[in-house]
C-alpha cells in the first residue's frame, strides 16, 4: 500500500540517531550476490510448488539462513513504500560419490570421473513471501565457480530487492531450491507499527499524546536537536500502551524534539520537532541562555539550542537600569554559536564587566577614551544622560569632577577594562569623592543622637513610662497579628474532636491565628468542605502561615485509601469532614514537591505510632504531641518566634491544656490500642 511521503519521513525521523532506511528508486525488483557468485532474477513471479525432498546426486547448493532488512522503494520524490529486503545465505551440501570399482579394487579410478569434481554448481532458489493480503514467489538462479565449491562450506549469499509490506503487518518468508534437497527455511517477522505521536496545547498546558495499543511497548525520548555537534538526549523512558504525558512549559524550546519507536526488531523510529515556530519556545530559549565572561576579554554563551548572536560592549548604572550602548561605540563582534538555520536573532543577554574585572559592584565612573593621535585623545564619562566630556560646563557629577578624574587617570588610579585601535574603556573609583560628601551627613547624625541622649537624661521618668506603653502596644499587636495556622484532622470520634479543639484553643494563646473546621460549621454547611478548605488554605499560604496535618488512625486510613484507590467513594464521609475533602489538594502538593515550607505534621502520643505516618508525608517535619511541643511551636511561629526560654514556657502551657483531653481519649475503650495497631506492620503503603 503506498505510504504518503510526509508520513514516511515522520517515521524515519530527523535526528542522527534515528534509524535511516535505504532508498530504492523505481518499480523493478532486483537481485545481487556476493563477490565470486553470479545470479539472475527470473522475470515475473513463479508458482510456489516446493515438491518433495529428493536425494542430492553430489554437492549441491542449499539455503542455510534468511536475513531481512527494511528499505523504502520510492516511485516519485514524495511517494514511497516500505519494502522488505531478503538475503539468502548459501552453502555446499553433500559429497561426490566414489565409483564402485574404485571401492572394490582399492585403486584410483579412471581419470574421466574426476571432471565433475572440478565443475561449478548451479541452483534455482525460490523465495516465497506472504503478508496479508498479498503473496509472491520469485526464482533466483545462482552459479558458484568450481574454485569455491567446498563441501560443507558457505559460499556467500544472494540478496533480493524487495517485497512490499505495510507497517504493523506480519510477514512469512520461505526459501528452498528446485529440486528440493532439504526442508525449506522459513522466517516470520512482525513489522513495526508506527505510533501516532502528537502534541496538544490548551493554554499553558502542553501534553504529548501517543495513541498505541494497550499491549504495545515502545521507547520514548526527548532530545535537543543541535545543528552542530552531537544530539543532546534529555529524557528517556520505556512505556506500554497509550500515554498522555504533560510537558513543563518552561522546558519547551525550539530545538526540543520527541522520538518514539516500538521495542521490536527492525523498529522504525518516529521523530517530530513541533516547537520550531512556537513563540513561547523562543522566549524560553532566551530565558535559558547564559552569558559568562571569561578573563581577560573572552565570553561564552550557553544555550540549549543553536542560535546566531551579536556581542557588543554596553554599560549599566549602579541603579541596575537597562544596559546602554557606549558613546562613542566600540566595535561589535558577530559570533556564531551553533548557528541554526531557522532564525537569526540579536543577543539580548547582559553581563557586566564588574562581575569579573572589579569584584563586587562599586560606584565607579566609566571613562571612554576616543581614538586619535597621542596628543589629541578625548575622554568622556558615561552617565544616564549620555557620554559627558570631562572638561565641559555641564551640571553633572562627571563634569564637576572632570579635572580630578583626569588626574586620577594619568596617575594610574583607574583600571583599564578594554583597549583596541579605536579606543579604550577605563573605570575610575569614586569612593574618595563620595566620602567627602557624607562627612557633613555623619556629623549631623551625631549631633542629633547627642540631643536625643540629653533629652533622655532630662525626661527619664517620662521616657520610661512611654517605653512601657510602647512595649504593651507591641505585645497586643503581636497577639492580634500572630502567624496563621490551619488545622486539618479526621473526626474519628467525639473524644478526638475535643482533643483537637483543646489544641486549637491553646495555640490561640501562643499567640497564633488558628483556623479549624470545629469553629466554622456554619461556613462548612454553606460552602461545602472542599470550597472551605480551598479558601482557608489560600489565605494561610498567602499570609506565610502553615497547614498542620494531624494524623490519627482514621486519617492514616484515609491517606492509604486515596493513595491506593485514587480517592474514596463520594459520600463516604460526613458533610463536615474537611480532612477527607482536602486530600484531593494536599496530595498533589506532596507528590509535586511543593509541601516543604507550607505543611507540618503532628500526631498525639499514645494514639498513633510514629512509623504509621505514610512515608509521602514525612517530606515535612512531623511532631509528636505533647512530647515535641517546643519544636512544634517553634516551627509554627517561624524565625521571628520568641527566645528559647519563652518558647519553653508556652510549650508547658499548651501541654497542660492538652493533657486532660488526651487522658480522656486514652481511657476510651479501644482508642489507646489504635496507635499500637498502626505501627510499621500495618503497612506504609506509599
Amino acid at each position: 500500500m503506498p505510504m504518503p511521503w510526509f508520513l514516511l519521513s515522520l517515521a524515519l525521523g530527523r535526528s542522527p540517531v534515528v534509524l535511516s532506511l535505504e532508498r530504492l528508486e523505481g518499480l523493478q525488483d532486483a537481485a545481487r550476490c556476493s563477490p565470486g557468485l553470479s545470479c539472475h532474477l527470473w522475470d515475473g513471479d513463479v508458482v510456489c510448488l516446493p515438491g518433495s525432498i529428493v536425494s542430492a546426486p553430489g554437492p549441491v547448493l542449499v539455503p542455510t539462513s534468511l536475513q531481512t532488512e527494511l528499505v523504502r522503494r520510492c516511485y516519485q520524490e514524495t511517494d514511497c513504500d516500505l519494502c522488505v529486503r531478503v538475503a539468502v545465505h548459501l552453502a555446499v551440501h553433500g559429497h561426490w560419490e566414489k565409483p564402485e570399482d574404485e571401492e572394490k579394487l582399492g585403486r584410483a579410478a579412471d581419470p574421466e570421473p574426476e571432471e565433475p569434481r572440478n565443475a561449478s554448481l548451479q541452483a534455482q532458489v525460490v523465495l516465497s513471501f506472504q503478508a496479508y493480503p498479498t503473496a509472491r514467489c520469485v526464482l533466483l538462479e545462482v552459479q558458484v565457480p568450481a574454485a569455491l565449491v567446498q563441501p560443507g562450506q558457505s559460499v556467500g549469499s544472494v540478496v533480493f530487492d524487495c517485497f512490499e509490506a505495510a507497517l504493523g503487518t506480519e510477514v512469512q518468508i520461505w526459501s528452498y531450491t528446485q529440486p528440493r534437497y532439504q526442508k525449506e527455511l522459513n522466517l516470520t517477522r512482525q513489522l513495526p507499527a508506527l505510533p501516532w505521536l502528537s502534541v496538544t496545547a490548551d493554554g499553558d498546558n502542553v501534553h504529548l499524546v501517543l495513541d498505541v495499543s494497550e499491549e504495545q511497548s515502545f521507547g520514548l525520548s526527548l532530545y535537543w536537536n543541535q545543528v552542530q555537534g552531537p544530539v543532546k538526549p534529555w529524557w528517556h523512558r520505556n512505556l506500554t500502551g497509550p500515554q498522555t504525558i504533560p510537558l513543563n512549559q518552561t522546558d519547551i524550546v525550539p530545538c526540543l524534539c520527541i522520538q518514539a519507536w516500538p521495542l521490536e526488531p527492525d523498529s522504525v523510529r518516529t521523530s517530530i520537532c513541533p516547537f520550531t515556530e512556537d513563540p513561547r519556545a523562543h522566549r524560553n530559549l532566551w530565558r535559558a541562555a547564559r552569558l559568562q565572561l571569561l578573563p581577560p576579554r573572552g565570553w561564552r554563551l550557553d544555550a540549549p539550542c543553536s542560535l546566531h548572536a551579536q556581542a557588543t560592549l554596553c554599560w549599566q548604572a549602579p541603579s541596575r537600569g537597562p544596559c546602554q550602548p557606549l558613546v562613542p561605540p566600540l566595535p561589535r563582534e558577530n559570533v556564531t554559536v551553533n548557528v541554526s538555520s531557522w532564525e537569526k536573532m540579536q543577543l539580548q543577554l547582559q553581563e557586566c564587566l564588574w562581575a569579573d574585572s572589579l569584584g563586587p559592584l562599586k560606584d565607579d565612573m566609566l571613562l571612554v577614551e576616543a581614538g586619535g593621535p597621542q596628543d589629541n585623545r578625548s575622554f568622556c564619562a558615561l552617565e544616564p544622560s549620555g557620554c559627558t566630556p570631562l572638561l565641559s560646563r555641564a551640571s553633572t557629577r562627571a563634569a564637576r569632577l572632570g579635572e580630578q578624574l583626569l588626574q586620577d587617570l594619568h596617575s594610574g588610579q583607574c583600571l583599564q577594562l578594554w583597549d583596541d585601535d579605536l579606543g579604550a574603556l577605563w573605570a575610575c573609583p569614586m569612593d574618595k569623592y563620595i566620602h567627602q560628601r557624607w562627612v557633613l551627613v555623619w556629623l549631623a547624625c551625631l549631633l542629633f543622637a547627642a540631643a536625643l541622649f540629653l533629652l533622655f537624661l532630662l525626661k527619664k521618668d517620662h521616657v520610661k513610662g512611654w517605653l512601657r506603653l510602647l512595649k504593651e502596644d507591641i505585645r497586643a499587636g503581636a497577639a492580634a497579628t500572630g502567624r496563621a495556622a490551619l488545622l486539618l484532622y479526621s473526626a474519628d470520634d467525639a473524644g478526638f474532636e475535643r482533643l483537637v479543639g483543646a489544641l486549637a484553643s491553646a495555640l490561640c494563646q501562643v499567640p497564633l491565628r488558628v483556623a479549624v473546621d470545629l469553629w466554622s460549621r456554619r461556613e462548612l454547611s454553606a460552602q461545602g468542605p472542599l470550597a472551605w478548605f480551598h479558601a482557608q488554605r489560600r489565605r494561610t499560604v498567602q499570609e506565610g502561615g502553615l497547614v498542620v496535618l494531624i494524623f490519627s488512625p482514621g486519617a492514616v486510613a484515609l491517606c492509604h485509601e486515596w493513595l491506593q484507590d485514587a480517592g474514596p467513594a463520594p459520600g463516604a464521609h460526613g458533610p463536615h469532614d474537611a480532612f477527607a475533602a482536602s486530600l484531593s489538594c494536599v496530595l498533589p502538593d506532596f507528590l509535586q514537591g511543593r509541601a516543604p515550607g507550607r505543611y507540618v505534621g503532628a500526631y498525639f502520643d499514645g494514639l498513633l505510632h510514629a512509623d504509621a505516618v505514610p512515608a509521602l508525608f514525612r517530606a515535612v517535619p512531623v511532631f509528636s504531641l505533647p512530647s515535641q511541643l517546643p519544636a512544634f511551636l517553634g516551627s509554627l511561629q517561624g524565625p521571628r518566634g520568641p527566645r528559647p526560654g519563652r518558647l519553653g514556657e508556652r510549650a508547658e502551657q499548651v501541654a497542660r491544656a492538652l493533657q486532660p483531653a488526651l487522658d480522656s481519649c486514652l481511657r476510651t475503650p479501644g482508642t489507646a490500642g489504635m496507635g499500637r495497631g498502626m505501627g510499621p506492620e500495618a503497612g506504609d503503603r506509599t
